[in-house]
């Protein structure tokens, strides 16, 4: 099973759902990175559960611990160990599950491919295990803040309700005045009020998130097989219930011609070049052209619903599931900080891999 994610700056997460604890191990990052455990704490905060009523019940600190490769208050250059501890397991509430299995879950596949699997909470599939992402991801912040690099995501859809334009026409830093993480008053309430209706109902409602990072040099990413957007792509795509990734104009570029689509280049006053615009999202040819990097990623609706579902048993006879506990009705508020945590994760990445290529 591979649970290392990363070339030069990497994280290896473990854990499980119920089990102990879930954690890390963060190598590649850059040595004298002052560490400021509140921020990080705070990216925790934000991924948590129970912090609104948008979100699942779940009641739990997720207080992260640093075990090692950080001495005085910067990083040392060596692996840093962390962990956060589970405190608020109900696992009673997956005894119905142990034996069929769910809808659109990993139970299936899981069990074909390993021959077992932990029917609480999903074990290794889970959700939680976004708590090491997030948690590297800080670190990650961390030394792009040095390097002048920011990542913002915030939830740009709910359902049928999207906030129009683009992320040029609203101020971000809103983005964590409400609880559904949309930096538009308005907007946010009707995605709350809708996520309210589908959880009252019992069932669940997907979205879309959209990410920016601005201040990335040019020259992150390779030609050919390394593309940059490949690479955000790959790390998106790898968070739960994340089912599309686009990029710059993305889909919607496909009904222009060339001549509307291409970004033109001009002198950018300061004796350097820039473009006109920016619909190739700030990477051409694989590579980042110093423009803001903007995409999107697609979220499923949640496959937990508290709602009698048809399934099979383990051995495939038929039956009923009408799931316990404590979910989301929608991933989306909570999985923002997670969007930032892989997308600072990738360029930090790029930017070490960068720095290898040439003398």
């Amino acid at each position: 099973m591979r649970n290392t994610f990363g070339n030069i700056f990497t994280v290896s997460t473990f854990g499980e759902s119920h089990g102990a604890a879930v954690g890390g191990v963060i190598d590649g990052m850059p040595a004298g990175i002052t560490v400021d455990m509140d921020f990080i704490q705070a990216e925790l905060d934000r991924r948590k559960p129970g912090q609104s009523k948008l979100t699942t019940a779940r009641k739990e600190a997720d207080q992260v611990e640093i075990l090692s490769g950080v001495f005085e208050g910067k990083t040392t250059g060596t692996s840093i160990g962390f962990i956060v501890r589970n405190t608020n397991q109900h696992s009673s509430d997956y005894e119905n599950m142990r034996n069929l299995y769910r809808p659109s879950h990993a139970d299936y596949t899981y069990t074909q491919k390993y021959g077992l699997r932990d029917h609480r909470g999903g074990g290794r599939s889970s959700a939680r295990e976004t708590i090491s992402r997030v948690v590297a991801g800080a670190f990650a912040k961390l030394a792009l803040k040095e390097l002048g690099i920011s990542v913002q995501a915030y939830t740009q859809q709910v359902g049928g309700i999207i906030l129009p334009g683009s992320y040029q026409d609203y101020d971000l830093s809103l983005t964590e005045s409400n609880d559904v993480r949309c930096p538009d008053a308005q907007t946010a309430q009707q995605m709350a009020d809708l996520i309210m209706e589908v959880k009252g109902a019992g069932d669940t409602i997907g979205g879309v998130i959209a990410c920016v990072a601005k201040g990335c040099p040019v020259g992150l990413g390779e030609p050919a097989f390394g593309k940059l957007h490949a690479a955000l792509g790959s790390a998106m795509l790898s968070i739960n219930a994340v089912k599309g990734f686009e990029y710059g104009m993305g889909f919607a570029g496909v009904t222009q011609r060339g001549s509307e689509q291409n970004d033109i280049f001009c002198p950018d006053g300061k004796g350097g070049i820039t473009t006109r615009t920016n619909r190739s999202g700030g990477i051409q040819g694989g590579i980042s052209n110093g423009q803001d990097i903007y995409f999107r990623v697609a979220f499923k609706p949640v496959a937990t619903l508290l709602m009698e579902q048809d399934t099979v048993t383990l051995d495939g006879q038929p039956t009923t599931l009408t799931a316990r506990g404590r979910h989301d009705a929608c991933v989306l508020p909570r999985a923002v900080p997670v969007v930032e945590a892989m997308t600072a994760i990738t360029l930090l990445d790029y930017y070490l891999i960068n720095k290898t290529t040439k003398l």
